[in-house]
Order: structure tokens, then sequence, then C-alpha cells
């Protein structure tokens, strides 16, 4: 015998095996009553619309939840036969292994569980499992954020091509928590983000709570704690027990902070000149970086930031009464617990301390209380200041061109005030001297004469910075006095008899 027949007859058994066992790797014997299911050969893959992918260890699946399910060589529970919609009660109803709870499993438990499944029927299943779309999430939002309450959100997709498919996938991508955050209008200025709560479900009924710091994301820019929320997620933003001034600006400018771009309402009472509710504008800047106005049609951008010297400007500026020193911002949190803010903006304009320039909120009350001390506003810093009012009216009375009030820029001198009233009346004006009468926030009022000269430097004895209110006298020289006098006398009489009288009392003296 030949050594080729020789191996030919050896080799027979072996294919005979092989084709024993290829025949077993299609289907096992079927249960009783089942239909036994033909493996034709795979089709050529067609052009199918994109599944969502996604990690198989984060995903929890939901009611609503769309599935595509792929077994090797099954064609029949594969393709358009293998899309299944998670059922009201949390379950997928499948062919031959019918009703498969899946509610709050991964995507790997799942797959797992219809491989175990399946391998009742078919020998070693090849399974693949893909979420095609995702259910819209239900999260609630609570604490101090804008508008808390529940939201409904989908999850976003990314588009990536397949090349070897021709197929467009999308890389899901669940809520993080800041989108979350702002889509409830972001949080407030009395926000703790180092203390941020998210409450989870889990398997059993059991709770977990995971503690978020926002504050390091705005920091280190650690991404870690913007996490990936699910179904079901209670996110709580806890109240800071005490406001930091030199933080609360950074926070502001987060991109999960309340937007400054709308108005707000304050209310401003106490030393102020138009005290009461008002609303603050944002301001509108130009998009261009070089700070120009936007040209090509472009439009500016409304953005701001609120603070207690633009609601006092908003009031019509501090009243010379005003206690700059002891000014309170009050607040009123989510809880309903009102927070109270010391204001000192002597600080501000003495030392340059920003911080004491709060930055408000809709709803926060501003106090301006009365001074007890009467030199308490007199600085030319406060009179010129952001807070103070754009004008002062003086009173100007007596032997002027233009007597009455006369509206001033802050830090006017006397002598311009003068000036403004149209000068002194010549022949009439005493030119030697006025009276400066000044009332202080006390209640008291102080008298000061002051000899004229409108060559005079800035002083305080003789041409003084005035205040708000100030009234200048300026009186009658003796011949004025003497004249107007015996006008008011001869006025008083019958013409006629006015003659007579004063021939008669010339007479006495003859």
């Amino acid at each position: 015998m030949k050594l080729k027949d020789l191996l030919l007859l050896l080799s027979a058994p072996i294919v005979l095996l092989l084709g024993v066992k290829a025949a077993k790797a299609q289907l096992l014997p079927p249960p009783p009553d089942s239909v036994t299911i033909p493996v034709p050969a795979p089709p050529m893959a067609q052009p199918q619309p994109g599944p969502v992918s996604n990690n198989k260890n984060d995903y929890i699946l939901g009611v609503g939840d769309r599935l595509q399910i792929d077994i090797f060589n099954v064609p029949e529970y594969s393709g358009e036969q293998g899309r299944h919609q998670v059922s009201v009660d949390g379950a997928l109803n499948l062919p031959l292994i019918g009703y498969i709870p899946v509610q709050g499993m991964t995507l790997e438990q799942v797959t797992d569980t219809l491989t175990e499944k399946y391998g009742e029927y078919l020998q070693r299943p090849l399974i693949t499992l893909t979420l095609l779309s995702a259910r819209p999430l239900q999260i609630a939002v609570a604490g101090e954020v804008k508008r808390p309450g529940a939201y409904t959100l989908a999850a976003s997709a990314t588009p990536n091509t397949t090349a070897n498919m021709g197929m467009t996938e999308a890389s899901l991508k669940p809520p993080t928590l800041t989108r979350v955050i702002q889509m409830a209008g972001g949080v407030t200025a009395l926000a703790d983000v180092r203390q941020v709560k998210i409450r989870r479900s889990q398997p059993g009924g059991q709770e977990q709570v995971l503690d978020i710091n926002l504050w390091e994301l705005l920091q280190s820019g650690d991404l870690q704690q913007d996490i990936p929320l699910r179904d079901g997620d209670t996110v709580y933003v806890p109240t800071v027990t005490e406001l930091d001034r030199v933080e609360a600006p950074q926070l502001a400018a987060a991109n999960f902070a309340s937007s400054t771009r709308q108005p707000i309402n304050v209310a401003v009472i106490g030393e102020v000149n138009r005290p009461g509710t008002h609303v603050l504008e944002a301001e509108a800047v130009p998009l261009a970086e070089n700070g120009e106005e936007a040209g090509n049609g472009a439009l500016p951008e409304s953005t701001g930031v609120f603070t207690v010297t633009k609601a006092i400007k908003a009031a019509g500026g501090i009243t010379a009464q005003a206690n700059i020193r002891e000014i309170e911002v009050r607040r009123v949190s989510r809880t309903g617990t009102e927070q109270v803010i010391s204001v000192n903006l002597w600080a501000l304009l003495q030392e340059g301390d920003v911080s004491q320039d709060v930055m408000l909120q809709s709803g926060d009350t501003i106090v301006i209380p009365t001074a007890k001390n009467a030199e308490a506003n007199a600085s030319e810093e406060v009179a010129i200041a952001s807070f103070s009012p754009d004008n002062i009216t003086v009173s100007v009375i007596g032997e002027v061109i233009t007597p009455g009030q006369v509206n001033l820029p802050p830090n006017t001198a006397l002598n311009q005030a003068l000036l403004a009233a149209g000068g002194m009346n010549e022949g009439r004006a005493d030119k030697e001297e006025v009276e400066l009468i000044r009332l202080h926030p006390n209640g008291s009022i102080s008298r000061q004469v002051i000899a004229v000269n409108f060559s005079e430097e800035v002083s305080e004895q003789n041409n003084p910075m005035l205040r708000h209110n100030d009234v200048i006298i300026v009186g009658r020289s003796g011949g004025a006095a003497f004249r107007d006098g015996l006008g008011s006398v001869l006025g008083a009489m019958n013409p006629l008899n006015g003659v007579f009288g004063v021939l008669r009392f010339l007479n006495i003296f003859d």
C-alpha cells in the first residue's frame, strides 16, 4: 500500500468526527412542542439605522429602552427581528426563552443572562446586545438652584462612523451633573458647591449617596466630579453656612451658575434717594474682543454682575445721612432661613476691598442705615463714589441773579455754586460774606459764615465742598437793606397820604 493511500485511510475518521461536531453546533434537540430552527447561510450585511453604543458597565436599563439583539449565525433572531423594547413591566419578551426581566440591569448583565437562556437551545450562542436608543431620564434637582424640580432629559449622542460596516454609530453620553444643574437654572449665590449630594437607588431598594465637590472642578479641572447621572437620581445642592465673598465671584462665573443675563428684582430701603423695589438690568457689552463695538452686524451680548453698589445706584444713590459702614444684605435661602451679609462700603473706598461689593441675586433686600456720627460720610471719596448720587441739590437764596435750587456735580465748592446761580446781584448783594447752613444726619443744624473770595482755593474755611441739601444765603448790602425798608414803609401808605406824611415828617425838624 502506498503512503498516500495510507494517509487517506487514517484521515477519514477525523473528517467524519468534525462533521458530526459541526452539525451539533447548530441546534440541540428542541424541547417537546417546539419548532426546529433552520440555519441557512448568513445573508450579506445590509446598512441599518445606527445603534447607540454604550459602556456596558455603566448604563442601567429601564422601561422604554430599545435594544438590538444579534445571535451569531441565527438571522431569524437577529437584525430587524432582534429589535426589542423594554416593556412597562421592565422585561423583554423574546422568542424561545420568553419573559426575561431586565429592569435595573446593565447591558453586560443582560448579555450574560441571554447567553445562559439561549444556551439551553443553541450550542455556545454568541450574543451581541446593543442599546439602540435610550429612554428619557427622570432626574430631580433640589436645594440652592434657581428652578428646583423634576427634569426629563435624554442622553446625548455623538456621531461616529464605523468604516467596515458602512454604518453610523453614536456614543451614548448620559447627562452629567453640571448639565442637569444648568437645566435647573444654575446654582444660586448661597450654594455650597463643595458638598453637593447625589442620591441613587440601588438594586434591592437600597440607596447610595455620592458626595461631589464641584469647587474642585472649578479650581483644578477635576472632571471626575462632573459624574454622569442615571435615571432616578436626585441632586441636592445644600446652602452654604457662611458666604465666602472672595469665592463668590468665581462661582458666579461658572457655567453652572445662575445666568447673569436675566434681570433681577431687589429691594433697597433706608438712606437712599429712591427707596423701594428696583429691577437691575444686565448691561450690554460688545462681542468684539478689543472692547470696541461689535461690527459686521454682530449684536452685543447681554451680561453683567449685579452688586450692592449697582443696586444703590439704581435707587438714586445714598443720602447724606447714610451709614455706608454697616449696610446689610438680607437673603432668604431655599430652606426658608434668612442670611444677613454685612457690607462695609467704606472699606471698599479706602482699602479697595472689592469683596465688600457683594453680588446679589433676585429677592435680596439691601438695608442702608442712618449714620449716628454727623461726619460719617464727610469725605470726598464718598461724594464721588459710584453709589453716590450723580448730582447734589443745593439751595442758593438771597441776592443772586437766579435764586433757588441748583443741581451740581458731587464735590462742588461753594464758589462754584454761587456762579451756578448766576453770580451775586450787583448793587444789592453783600459781597463780603455769605452764610452756609447744613443739616447733619443726627438732626442738628450748623451755620457757618464764610468770607467770599472767588480766587480762593478749595478749603474748609473759605471755600468748602458742598453736600446734598446745603443752603447758601447771600445777604443784602447795607444800602440795599435801607432802601428796601423805606420802600416797604411807603408802600403801606396811601399814595397821597404818603406824600403828605413824608412832608409832615420833614416839618418836625423845622
